[in-house]
């Protein structure tokens, strides 16, 4: 559904609004573009603090809207248990491009692998799924995402260990998260 400049104005404004006084959840009203968006209160805890989203969620496509959110390693599961883990923040910066923030654990160790960057959309189909690329360490690597798994790989497999310490890698397979990433 396409809304007139107007109305999606003005819904962009609400939104914006009620995102900078701490009010965000809110649904317009997609059956009546013209009704007023319906504020929903926040459950979100005093003392929380929020990334900020880069995009409205609404106006992504639907692949950016499928890779925006927290990847983790298969260790993440275990942190309790003490075992090291990687994880990845994916926010939408636009409907082509993605910010990434590669971070890992830091509550009981020196944090394993830290990386921040962006990366384009190259393409999406069924068989690979939605896949990006960037630059890292002079080497193009890409991020396939595909069936809730967030796939890093290079064109030198080796650039991606300068990111990291003690041998690992920010190549290899993320997990999507139901919820954020807990960094400690």
């Amino acid at each position: 559904m396409i809304l007139n400049l107007p109305t999606r104005l003005s819904t962009s404004l609400l939104i914006l609004a009620t995102a900078l006084t701490g009010c965000n959840n809110i649904s317009p009203n997609m059956q009546n573009p013209s009704a007023p968006a319906t504020v929903i209160p926040s459950t979100v805890a005093p003392n929380t603090v929020m990334q900020p989203a880069t995009k409205i969620q609404a106006d992504l496509s639907p692949a950016l809207q499928m890779v925006n959110g927290d990847y983790a390693t298969e260790d993440y599961n275990k942190r309790a248990q003490g075992y090291d883990w990687t994880g990845v923040i994916i926010r939408a910066i636009d409907n082509q491009s993605i910010d990434i923030k590669v971070r890992s654990r830091s509550d009981i160790k020196k944090p394993t692998c830290s990386f921040d960057g962006t990366a384009t959309l190259v393409g999406q189909d069924k068989a690979h799924g939605v896949i990006f690329k960037t630059v890292a360490n002079d080497s193009v690597t890409f991020l396939q995402f595909k069936d809730g798994k967030l796939t890093i790989d290079a064109q030198d497999k080796y650039a991606l260990n300068a990111f990291c310490s003690g041998g690992a890698t920010l190549a290899g397979d993320y997990q999507k998260l139901a919820g954020h990433l807990e960094l400690s």
